[in-house]
């Protein structure tokens, strides 16, 4: 239900071995590394490289994410470019035993925001898991204006949250204060002394530090977002390619087996 979900989300990295299997013993030390500090799991989203997964990867993640989560919410990463892909990888993340997914904006700079609404609704007709909104640009090539946002709050039910990586704190803000009563998380960490009102974040530095996450919600002053920003940039999460250096420093801690990204597997 709306409201149900606040503080700490972690869009969980996607541990592969050399030749891209998910590697499950990874997956089950990482959520072990943070599962006191956080209120989810978000497996197969931007972080987890959830663009670049097949469906075998993806289901995998997923799979050993909902097996391992001991109690805590799975909110699975949907990253297709339609709506029909979509509705038919969202019926397998219910089938796995997903509490929500998390959905982007149909993929091309030419969708409307109609065509937004639309796809949206079009998922909860056909089936009853709920939604996260995932508001970003860099992959979809569009976003939800502020408007629209409103209208799929109001109009579709089962919304249970928006992940808002739109990069306009000032439109973060004025998401959190519309009174939609559907919680809002911050995307970037950069961010998050202005993002106020927000009910949680939802970033990459959870992999690694969710407990300074944590206190940056409680007291979100700018000497903790120096902090933040200064964590994030030793650790390589303001880069482009962020989940390889997420992945780097948690193979280093020796919490995954290791470092491989998506495009460095190896055929088997």
């Amino acid at each position: 239900m709306p409201g149900t979900y606040s503080g700490t989300v972690v869009p969980l990295i996607t541990p592969f071995d050399e030749h891209g299997v998910v590697d499950e013993p990874s997956v089950v030390r990482l959520l072990d590394h943070i599962r006191a500090e956080v209120n989810g799991f978000m497996p197969a989203l931007t972080s987890g490289e959830g663009w670049k997964l097949d469906a075998r990867q993806w289901q995998d993640v997923v799979t050993y994410t909902v097996r391992h989560a001991g109690g805590q919410p799975v909110l699975a990463g949907i990253q297709l470019p339609d709506t029909d892909a979509v509705i038919d990888r969202a019926r397998t993340a219910a089938a796995i035993g997903a509490d929500a997914v998390v959905v982007t904006t149909p993929f091309g700079a030419e969708v409307t925001q109609d065509d937004i609404v639309e796809h949206y609704k079009a998922i909860r007709a056909a089936l009853d898991i709920p939604i996260f909104l995932y508001n970003e640009e860099a992959l979809s090539g569009n976003r939800i204006e502020f408007d629209t946002l409103i209208r799929i709050c109001k109009e579709i039910p089962g919304i249970v949250g928006i992940k808002e990586s739109s990069g306009d704190a000032a439109f973060t803000r004025n998401m959190a204060e519309a009174g939609t009563g559907i919680p809002v998380f911050e995307g970037w960490e950069n961010l998050l002394v202005d993002a106020r009102g927000i009910d949680g974040f939802i970033g990459p530095l959870a992999n690694l530090e969710p407990s300074l996450c944590n206190a940056m919600l409680v007291d979100p002053t700018p000497d903790r977002q120096t902090e933040i920003n200064t964590v994030c940039e030793r650790y390589g999460v303001f880069k482009d390619d962020w989940y390889r250096w997420v992945k780097k420093e948690l193979h280093r801690r020796g919490v995954i087996a290791s470092p491989t990204v998506h495009e460095e597997a190896k055929a088997a």
